[in-house]
């Protein structure tokens, strides 16, 4: 018989309230014996919580839901007590002491979850986002995502690729009943372009999915002492980077996440660039150069009051063609010159006063507004979603450009390409994927 398994699903101890939840075929055998009944389904009852020798652990509201309707769609049961350490070790070695009870592993509720079909693999990875997410953008893309909103969508292309198959199999095995007219896959055609035009839709919006997830990157460029460390730990509102008068001081990549209104917005402040001979400057620089590259935005900081020749950085700072760079003078607080800003396209902000600091922080707004507008509330949150719809949309345009009387064949692209939807929904060869995906949860969810 399967492990009834248990674990603490609530934070770390000590706390006001902790949930200790518990998940399998003895579920009631464990509610007898520490409760001494089963409480009515989805009823909260105030109970005493007692070991199996019969000494009182603790009093605490006490909880079962039984399957097939509860979160893992096996018999579950919660155990609402107070928060002290004490408290939840007393339970958990209670627990541990019935037949057949273990300590759950990471992700293990949710694993049986997806194994009686209560969750499919999307939802399954945006509950995993939901738990991890820290700001707004991410807490909707991940609830729409564990609510089944991607799973709806798929799903919905997997139905019009079985009804295009049918259409096809019903013309192939059944062409001789009067009832079953010639060409009847002919039809499905015009629907199999609107969907391949769906997928790539959907497809086009990978890269806003990945910046709600992942974060807006944004690289501090200049030269050594133009207040790229002074102005992270301004926004970071901690000491996130070294600030020093010496030159140098920052040698490697140093990473600050905010939330900018509602995202994530990843500083990068890097090694300032200039001439050198120090091989881990020279390293440092590299690295910055290179992180730059692979921004979503580049802050080319400028200290307008500097008497040091920075030709260097003013050869580099035109290298990154294809990421947008906006000038940034700092040290506002000191003077400013509009003509400079204005012919430059660039902000004056000083750490000192605060002046320019807003506006600062509504020009990266307003890059992630331009890059996420238009986009749908569904969106391909993962490198593997992106992947096996590229192959069900390279499997669709194989089915639509071959010859129309091989029929037979355009029909096998149909079937691999729903195989690969398949794919991302765990509904069918995904053994593999599941260790991966569900060590990513946390032990109790």
């Amino acid at each position: 018989m399967r492990n009834t398994i248990f674990a603490l699903s609530s934070g770390a101890p000590p706390s006001g309230v902790a949930v200790v939840r518990i998940s399998g075929p003895n579920v009631r055998f464990g509610l007898e014996t520490l409760v001494g009944f089963v409480p009515e389904p989805r009823n909260a009852r105030l109970c005493d919580i007692k070991s199996p020798g019969g000494d009182l652990l603790d009093r605490g509201l006490v909880l079962f839901f039984p399957g097939p309707a509860s979160f893992t769609g096996e018999d579950v049961a919660e155990f609402q007590i107070h928060g002290s350490r004490a408290s939840i070790e007393a339970v958990l070695g209670a627990l541990r002491e019935l037949s057949g009870y273990r300590p759950a592993e990471a992700g293990e509720f949710t694993r049986r979850a997806f194994e009686h079909g209560r969750m499919d693999l999307t939802a399954v990875e945006g509950l995993s986002d939901l738990i991890r997410a820290e700001t707004e953008a991410q807490r909707k893309q991940a609830l729409f995502q564990a609510d089944g909103g991607l799973h709806a969508i798929y799903q919905s292309w997997a139905d019009r690729l079985t009804h295009a198959r049918a259409m096809i199999e019903a013309e192939l095995d059944f062409s001789d009943e009067e009832d079953i007219p010639g060409s009847v896959s002919d039809r499905i055609w015009p629907d199999v372009a609107a969907l391949l035009d769906e997928i790539r839709k959907h497809l086009s919006q990978a890269a806003v999915a990945k910046t709600i997830r992942h974060g807006f990157h944004v690289a501090l460029i200049g030269a050594p002492n133009a207040g790229k460390s002074s102005l992270i730990n301004h926004l970071a509102q901690r000491d996130v980077a070294i600030v020093s008068a010496t030159p140098g001081t920052t040698r490697d990549v140093v990473e600050a996440r905010l939330d900018v209104y509602g995202h994530l917005v990843v500083l990068l402040d890097t090694a300032g660039i200039h001439e050198t001979d120090n091989p881990i400057e020279q390293d440092g620089i590299r690295r910055s150069l290179a992180v730059a590259q692979r921004a979503d935005l580049v802050l080319s900081l400028e200290d307008p009051f500097s008497t040091e020749p920075n030709r260097k950085f003013e050869k580099t700072a035109l290298a990154f063609d294809d990421v947008e760079t906006v000038r940034i003078y700092t040290k506002g607080d000191l003077g400013r010159d509009e003509d400079v800003e204005m012919a430059s396209g660039g902000l004056s902000i000083s750490v000192v006063d605060g002046s320019g600091i807003d506006e600062l922080l509504e020009l990266i707004a307003e890059r992630l507004s331009r890059l996420e507008g238009g986009a749908d509330a569904g969106l391909p949150t993962r490198a593997r979603h992106e992947a096996l719809l590229r192959d069900c949309a390279g499997e669709i345009d194989n089915c639509l450009g071959t010859d129309g009387d091989l029929v037979e064949v355009r029909s096998d692209h149909l079937r691999r390409a729903a195989l690969y939807l398949g794919r991302i929904t765990g509904a069918v060869d995904v053994e593999d994927l599941l260790g991966v995906i569900f060590q990513e949860f946390c032990v109790g969810k």
